[in-house]
């Protein structure tokens, strides 16, 4: 028995005062979120003129601030109606945005750079906010500080239950709004038996393409839900019909929401999909093997990026990296330049070239001709047995954490900022770009 960490997504049924309540705290972690990063800048500019007594405020510093600023004549009015912990996640989310960002630019996270915070506008920024505290989960219901009982959409009565008998702990709550709907996402602990092997030995490549999504060593093909593909003319339908609309309109509003409604119902099809894919796979093979393609290189393809995005393929590696942890299998994530195509999975002639148009693999070696992605998957389920890891406990823990072989730091968990400093930049008369540059100087001091 281990105790894991994992969310629990519901969906919300709030009553009219309650969706005005749920609305009020959103806009409160926005405003918040804004007003620290308010004081970050003037701080950092400060500090950019000459003063090097300023300090930037951490987290702490802006919830001790905006405890005295919300109650003094130029406060906001409405404090008293909102969970205290709403502004208090927003300064923790501003201060992971800014040491991601330093960590960034100093090359000390992986990854796409991430740039500095910048403001939320009202419309625009996703409506969310995360609670901690007194909460509680009921079969129906969900307790909520300061808003209270809200129901449910969906029977919760398993994991009720658990909570109850106390094998499941709450510690947080993140809700958000996505398509005019509220949904309430439980961060938890809870106690889970961890096989130790899945009871299978087999081993399983897995090829992931675009014609199918997924293609078995075991000439298993799987295709995909296709999902933008199959809405993307009812999608542009609506989009041309939001265009047309006045912006501030009631229908232009309408118009928006039944959009957003589209894009979320492609996003669950896709979601389903991938879920159920990475559970059997998890559970009925004792390995299973992926490979380490890189999906931001090829999104770079304007004729595949929309098929690519399409399937999801980092979403599959990232459900693989936990599910195999939890059902007793192990991942395997074969390197990025292991020609798993190219190569022929009988005789392991490797081909000079092989272009996406063609379809069918043929060994000039041996002789053999096979389905491209079969011979892809079939290699892939020899490289794992061919590339033993070094210890086990070292690939248990890259596997359950979806980390790339080529770093030391893991995927699927995000990672903390670096310790390193810069010197102090000693006044800059450059643009935006430059301005940026000193931040990140500022940061590393601060």
């Amino acid at each position: 028995m281990a105790r894991v960490r994992q969310a629990l997504r519901f969906a919300l049924d709030p009553t009219g005062a309650q969706r005005r309540d749920l609305a009020c705290h959103a806009g409160t972690a926005r405003y918040a979120y804004n007003w620290g990063l308010a004081r970050v800048r003037a701080a950092l500019d400060a500090r950019r003129a000459g003063d090097p007594t300023v300090r930037v405020p951490s987290a702490m510093q802006l919830h001790r601030e905006w405890n005295a600023w919300k109650r003094s004549p130029e406060g906001i009015p409405w404090w008293g109606a909102v969970s205290k912990c709403a502004p208090q996640e927003a300064f923790r989310d501003l201060e992971r945005g800014l040491h991601a960002y330093g960590a960034s630019r100093r090359g000390a996270r992986p990854g796409p750079r991430v740039h500095f915070p910048r403001f939320k506008k009202k419309g625009r920024a996703h409506d969310a906010f995360r609670l901690t505290g007194s909460l509680s989960l009921h079969r129906r219901a969900v307790t909520l500080p300061r808003i209270g009982p809200v129901r449910l959409s969906e029977d919760a009565s398993r994991w009720a239950a658990r909570v109850t008998a106390g094998s499941v702990h709450v510690t947080a709550a993140t809700v958000s709004r996505e398509a005019d709907r509220w949904f309430v996402a439980l961060a938890v602990e809870a106690e889970r038996v961890i096989p130790v092997t899945s009871g299978a030995t087999d081993t399983i490549g897995v090829d992931l393409g675009v014609l199918a999504l997924a293609t078995l060593s075991d000439g298993t093909v799987i295709p995909g839900p296709k999902a933008l593909r199959r809405g993307l003319r009812t999608l542009r339908r609506l989009a041309r019909a939001h265009s047309r609309k006045r912006r501030g309109s009631r229908r232009r509003a309408k118009s928006a929401r039944r959009l957003a409604h589209h894009h979320a119902r492609i996003a669950a099809l896709r979601r389903d999909h991938l879920h159920k894919l990475t559970t059997a796979l998890a559970k009925s093979h004792g390995r299973v093997v992926v490979e380490d393609l890189n999906v931001r290189g090829m999104l770079g393809n304007r004729r595949l990026a929309r098929s690519l995005a399409d399937a999801g393929f980092a979403e599959v590696r990232r459900l693989l990296a936990y599910k195999c942890g939890w059902y007793g299998s192990r991942l395997v994530v074969a390197d990025r330049w292991f020609p798993s195509s190219k190569r022929c999975s009988r005789c392991g002639t490797v081909t000079a070239q092989l272009s996406l148009a063609e379809r069918t693999f043929r060994c000039d070696a041996c002789g053999l001709v096979i389905d491209r992605d079969l011979n892809a998957a079939r290699n892939l389920a020899g490289w794992a047995d061919a590339h033993p890891p070094v210890t086990a406990s070292a690939a248990e823990t890259l596997t359950a954490c979806g980390a790339d072989r080529k770093s030391s730091v893991s995927l699927a968990g995000g990672c903390e900022a670096g310790t390193g400093t810069a010197p102090e930049p000693t006044g800059s008369t450059g643009g935006p770009h430059q301005r940026q540059r000193d931040r990140v100087s500022l940061l590393s001091v601060a």
